[in-house]
């Protein structure tokens, strides 16, 4: 695990016209507060990785292919510094969104495209916190080119 990533089960809702499916309500103590709400398409093999954030938090959601997201504690302070997660999300998968928390390395490789990823960052988009780290990164030690089951 990895202090302070917060994952939150969805239900859906389906019926004969297809689903409906809420995310996040203002008022869902999970949610920490809107800043801009984004979403990225992206091919098969598409590799996203690394992010990190000085101040925001974002809100994942997978919203259409396969994705695997891998997040990696880099807040030198923290308990769980350098643990990794991962899991594969979309289609055919049960809806979750993530909260990924400031300090938190986070990376996405598309495995079954294209993918959409819905996300709500807490802070409108700021350059001067927007941290990235090169996706080979030895201290981090994470293979991106690995192919996880399907």
């Amino acid at each position: 695990m990895i202090e302070g990533l917060e994952i939150k089960q969805l239900k859906k809702h389906p019926d004969s016209r297809g689903y409906f499916l809420e995310i996040i309500r203002e008022s869902d103590p999970f949610f920490g507060g809107f800043g801009q709400w984004s979403i990225s398409k992206m091919v098969t093999g598409t590799i996203k990785a690394w992010h990190v954030h000085k101040i925001q938090t974002d809100y994942w959601f997978i919203a259409a292919g396969v994705v695997r997201v891998v997040f990696c504690d880099v807040r030198e302070d923290s308990a769980t510094y350098m643990n990794r997660v991962e899991y594969i999300l979309g289609d055919d998968r049960e809806p979750v969104v993530i909260k990924i928390p400031p300090g938190v390395a986070h990376g996405c490789k598309v495995l079954q495209g294209p993918a959409l990823l819905s996300y709500i960052t807490s802070h409108t988009y700021n350059p001067a916190d927007e941290g990235r780290i090169p996706h080979g990164d030895e201290a981090i030690g994470y293979d991106w080119q690995y192919e996880a089951i399907k």
